[in-house]
């Protein structure tokens, strides 16, 4: 018999796009995005060299293997992406000199107790955007805050050695793709470059949203908020780009302290951009839940084995007990009959 008071499911409308926009800046709004974007900031300001150090230090050591001229080559290009996003004061005076001092005593540092002391601060930055994307997704609770900080850890190295075995790959292919086309398809290379690196981000950004999670949505349910975060990123790059140098232009600077906060202008909107699209996936999700992926039917299938697997070795060591009638006492009449007899 069913229960009646029960209200059936009933199947979310496609129409409800005010209703997730809405959704999305009352729960942003709830979980502090200016605070939690200011806080990723300064961990990524933070943590700059560090991951910097970690990188280099590293590829000083890989990058040989695949010529002499691959890890300068590494250098230029780090140096040239970042002047496509930040500004030209911050390239000059903060990012660029740490790359080529980091690059000379590269090897040296690798080997040093400095090193290891740089792969815990470095993931501060990963740490940081693991906790907003959780707190999004209102799944703090499912992992303790120790061990999330470790599970960033984690993260960062693993991203530090996909980004060791790539980075000599990426930075010699188009040259050696350059030398296999004709010279009248350069400009495609050229052109090629932003599309390339916007699907790069995207898919960066989504793989972030969906290891940072204790309970992982499905890849293409974070789609549109990978998109959101980039988009946004994007935009206020250049539109910071371009306050940055129309303030310049008319004299009023912040003296010694522009590039300092540039940067962390520029880190606050990375941070913003990152939890604005988990917060888009987290309304999404609740507008119209996912189903549970494979990987999680797989996990909760062995659970269940195990936990079916352990009641019926607890049933088969516990001991029987004996019959209740066999111990208990006579009842009273009983024993009142065998008193007169």
């Amino acid at each position: 018999m069913t229960d009646q008071s029960q209200p059936l499911p009933t199947r979310p409308s496609r129409h409800h796009v005010r209703h997730i926009v809405k959704r999305t800046l009352s729960k942003s709004w709830d979980d502090s995005i200016f605070s939690e974007s200011a806080q990723a900031a300064f961990w990524s300001a933070l943590s700059l060299p560090p991951l910097l150090l970690g990188m280099l230090g590293s590829l000083a050591y890989i990058a040989p293997l695949f010529g002499p001229d691959t890890l300068p080559t590494i250098q230029e290009q780090i140096i040239d992406t970042a002047a496509r996003f930040f500004s030209s004061n911050v390239v000059t005076e903060i990012i660029e000199p740490t790359i080529r001092d980091i690059v000379k005593g590269a090897r040296g540092e690798v080997v040093s107790v400095g090193f290891v002391i740089s792969l815990w601060a470095g993931s501060s930055a990963i740490s940081a955007f693991v906790d907003s994307i959780t707190e999004a997704h209102d799944q703090t609770p499912l992992r303790h805050p120790v061990r999330q900080r470790f599970y960033a850890l984690g993260l960062y190295v693993v991203m530090l050695v996909g980004v060791i075995i790539s980075a000599p790959f990426i930075a010699l292919g188009p040259r050696k793709v350059a030398e296999f086309i004709p010279d009248s398809w350069d400009h495609v290379l050229q052109f090629g470059y932003y599309p390339v690196l916007i699907v790069g981000l995207i898919v960066a950004v989504n793989v972030l949203y969906r290891v940072s999670l204790p309970k992982p949505l499905p890849s293409h349910r974070l789609l549109f908020g990978s998109v959101l975060a980039t988009v946004v990123f994007l935009l206020a790059t250049f539109g910071l780009r371009f306050y940055l140098t129309w303030i310049t232009a008319t004299g009023y600077t912040y003296g010694a302290l522009a590039t300092p906060i540039a940067f962390l202008l520029f880190a606050f909107f990375l941070g913003f951009a990152i939890m604005i699209g988990a917060e888009l996936n987290a309304a999404i999700q609740e507008e119209w839940p996912a189903a549970a992926t494979h990987a999680n039917r797989f996990r909760w299938w062995l659970k269940e084995k195990a936990e079916t697997r352990n009641g019926v070795s607890a049933n088969r060591t516990r001991p029987v007990p004996a019959s209740p009638a066999a111990d208990a006492p006579p009842p009273p009449a009983a024993q009142a009959d065998s008193a007169t007899s």
